[in-house]
């Protein structure tokens, strides 16, 4: 189910999906009698991949989702946990470690490590399953810091994880009563609590990784269309789908649980 889930919402992503619209365009022209149809369905996947590749529109799509929560704060409480949700990686001793992790487990990864440090004796708690490699997300981003400082003795790994809901279960089953902060990046976090909050979890939110900006002032870089611009639309559907599914997997489970104490009070 993971894998089909993550094939589907692969294809279903802004360009992927442009691009297959408009190849069924050009099959309308070269082996139907329909081409001006065809010609039609062309224009409209290359106007779409010009729009989700502009700033004025990406931007606007994403920075709602971004904003929700502001950069995390000191609390007047002592934290027990700072929990870093995974997010991809690489093998290679050909590089250096930092390079070995995407950019967003690094963003995530520093930002963890920051508010770590803002409370001695404190946990960094590292998620994140190998994903098709010999060595897990989580173990990689420990590698990270333990080059970046931090010691041994205050990493914990959950290195089973695939997604964001058996982070929060096992998280939940960690940490258990103490006080833990979130870090994920900010597109990420109301999703990501939503899991957190139904495993009994309440997390302080450390949003990271932002994405999408306003103050873009030289013309020539805010309304050429950009690869930047065109992350910025995926990384914004890509949490759409994720709230669609989150809602669907929620209904069916509050249905079954449902179903299920209408057929214990009928017996």
């Amino acid at each position: 189910m993971f894998e089909l889930k993550k094939i589907v919402s692969s294809l279903l992503m802004p360009l992927p999906a442009l691009l297959i619209i408009g190849f069924l365009g050009l099959m309308f022209i070269m082996f139907t009698r329909k081409q001006k149809t065809g010609c039609f369905v062309v224009l409209f996947s290359f106007v779409g991949i010009f729009l989700i590749s502009f700033q004025p529109v990406s931007s606007r799509l994403l920075m709602p989702l971004e904003r929700q929560y502001t950069a995390f704060l000191p609390v007047d409480k002592s934290i027990d946990y700072v929990m870093v949700l995974g997010s991809g990686h690489v093998v290679d001793d050909q590089i250096p470690p930092t390079s070995e992790l995407s950019r967003t487990a690094l963003m995530r990864l520093s930002e963890g490590i920051r508010i770590m440090r803002i409370y001695p004796g404190s946990k960094l708690i590292l998620s994140g399953y190998a994903a098709g490699t010999e060595v897990s997300n989580a173990r990689m981003m420990a590698k990270v810091a333990l080059a970046l400082g931090v010691s041994k003795s205050d990493i914990i790994l959950l290195e089973t994880a695939k997604d964001t809901w058996e982070e929060a279960r096992q998280a939940a089953a960690f940490v258990q009563r103490k006080e833990v902060v979130l870090v994920t990046s900010a597109s990420h976090m109301k999703r990501a609590l939503n899991e957190f909050h139904s495993a009994g979890l309440d997390p302080y939110p450390a949003p990271t990784n932002y994405l999408a900006q306003n103050e873009i002032h030289q013309f020539w870089s805010k309304y050429t269309p950009k690869s930047t611009y065109l992350e910025q639309t995926e990384r914004y559907w890509h949490e759409t789908l994720g709230r669609i599914w989150q809602s669907l997997r929620n209904w069916a489970s509050d249905y079954e649980e449902t179903a299920i104490e209408a057929s214990q009070s009928n017996v």
